[in-house]
């Protein structure tokens, strides 16, 4: 009798924000809840003015942070702080963040797809983790409150480790911590700096996700593949992962 060929892949890493769950989307909604309930309408007519200004401050900070350059407190508060700034406002920074991050985990949407690949993918008997950065209270009840905690069997947030992707710390104490092996991994996220080039230097094979669309190649991966290769496999839809799954 033949012995059955063993699956190349028995565990799979995924991102959370835009690669399952639409945090792009999700964001902006509660960005505005947020900024309705404070009233900001009033000192600032078009919301997307504010959203636009917040992107790209909160994006900066974000690498900091990621960095072990800024504390998380220093996050929260500067984010908005400088935002409000911008617009020539005393907001309580604090305040606004709390009603943000309350608003964030019942935003629900989900990144295309996401719902029937996961059950395929649990269907097929692989099995799921989640690496995420980010704050522990919204990352959890995010995966609750959108129906896609029961598809993971354990969730590795980098506020939890003390290691962001895309430091390999945080992807061996995945490994060790869920008994996977290297040879037999696989990561799944939208970000080739944090999830592809983190895997990549973790010994991980990788899959980037081409969320959005777009040129699926950034600048930062055009310069790395002068020197090296380029992620293990590239998708543009999540649907794709079952062409090798």
């Amino acid at each position: 009798m033949p012995v059955k060929k063993k699956k190349r892949y028995k565990s799979i890493f995924f991102d959370l924000d835009n690669t399952i769950w639409d945090f792009n989307t999700n964001s902006y909604e509660a960005l505005k809840i947020a900024f309705k309930k404070n009233n900001l309408h009033e000192f600032i007519p078009d919301f997307n003015d504010f959203y636009n200004t917040y992107e790209v401050i909160n994006t900066q900070l974000w690498g900091s942070y990621r960095n072990k350059g800024i504390s998380k407190s220093r996050l929260i508060i500067e984010r908005f702080g400088k935002t409000f700034d911008t617009f020539g406002l005393s907001h309580d920074a604090l305040n606004f963040n709390n009603d943000y991050l309350q608003a964030m985990p019942g935003q629900k949407a989900l990144v295309d797809n996401a719902f029937e690949v996961l059950e395929y993918l649990k269907g097929k008997g692989y099995q799921l983790f989640i690496i995420t950065n980010g704050f522990k209270e919204v990352q959890l009840k995010k995966l609750e409150q959108s129906g896609l905690a029961h598809y993971f069997i354990r969730i590795f947030i980098s506020e939890e480790v003390k290691s962001h992707k895309p430091d390999k710390v945080i992807f061996e104490h995945a490994l060790k911590s869920s008994n996977s092996r290297k040879q037999s991994s696989l990561m799944v996220g939208d970000s080739w700096e944090v999830d592809v080039l983190g895997a990549l230097n973790a010994g991980i094979d990788q899959v980037h996700f081409n969320f959005g669309g777009g040129d699926s190649i950034s600048e930062e991966e055009r310069e790395y593949i002068r020197y090296s290769r380029t992620a293990t496999y590239r998708i543009n839809n999540l649907k794709q992962l079952k062409l090798f799954l």
